[in-house]
């Protein structure tokens, strides 16, 4: 079985989509078609192909190493690796310029006429204004009493029986159950990755952020979510693929 055989045999294994398979890798759907056609040519060269049956390989399940040693004994083998000695070595000698000495005869009459200038600066103004005094409190002199109008304003009483206010949430928490066979891909804040894979029946997940948290799913039927301790079920129930986003607010009322 060729290389692009065994992705797109695998792929349908996995329950996934070509659409899936491009959002999870970032891989543009035209490629991967062209990929399990056995057609390399979109990838840009070798080393491109290579990390592309990685990435697809990884999101649909298997190792890929053993593909991308077929790919390689059917392009010309592995990519030889280069010594540190042949890379860093020019190919031409470097000419180096003669360092010539600094003109200090220069330098000692640049700094002798700005020394000049700093003394004629100062000799035209030394014969300032009037001295200035900064007035000192007499000792025993009583300190003025704070105006009404400046003192600090009371709390408030609190009414009695009054109900405390429920402490603000600080982060977002979500928890999945998995009921059948999906892919997940899970971003915090910012987009920053938490997950990204396939989950089997019974897996169980959590994930917490600040803000935010956005999912993407292949089966909006194949879990069931707990947003901020709070069950809100499955969030469809088609095998779609679903997006849905929680924030510190959720579930809503």
């Amino acid at each position: 079985m060729s290389i692009g055989e065994t992705l797109a045999e695998e792929r349908e294994r996995a329950g996934l989509s070509v659409t899936q398979v491009s959002l999870q890798t970032r891989i543009r759907e035209t490629v991967i078609r062209r990929m399990e056609a056995d057609d390399f040519a979109l990838c840009g060269g070798n080393f491109y192909a290579r990390g592309h049956i990685r990435s697809i390989s990884r999101v649909i399940g298997i190792d890929p190493e053993p593909l991308v040693a077929e790919f390689d004994a059917a392009h010309g083998g592995a990519p030889q690796p280069v010594s540190a000695v042949s890379a860093f070595e020019p190919e031409r000698p470097v000419e180096f310029r003669e360092r010539r000495s600094p003109n200090w005869t220069a330098a000692m009459a640049l700094a002798l006429a700005l020394v000049m200038v700093y003394v004629v600066v100062q000799i035209a103004g030394g014969g300032g204004g009037p001295e200035r005094r900064t007035a000192r409190p007499v000792a025993g002199t009583p300190a003025a009493a704070p105006s009404p109008s400046a003192s600090p304003t009371a709390p408030a009483a609190k009414k009695p029986g009054a109900a405390p206010s429920p402490a603000a949430r600080t982060r977002v928490e979500l928890a999945v159950q998995v009921k059948r066979r999906t892919w997940f891909n899970v971003r915090g804040d910012n987009g920053r990755p938490l997950f990204s894979g396939i989950l089997a029946p019974g897996d169980e997940r959590a994930w917490t952020a600040k803000k935010k948290i956005t999912v993407v799913l292949g089966i909006g039927g194949s879990v069931e979510m707990t947003v901020n301790g709070k069950d809100i079920g499955a969030p469809g129930d088609d095998r779609g693929v679903h997006r849905v986003t929680f924030t510190r607010s959720d579930p809503e009322s």
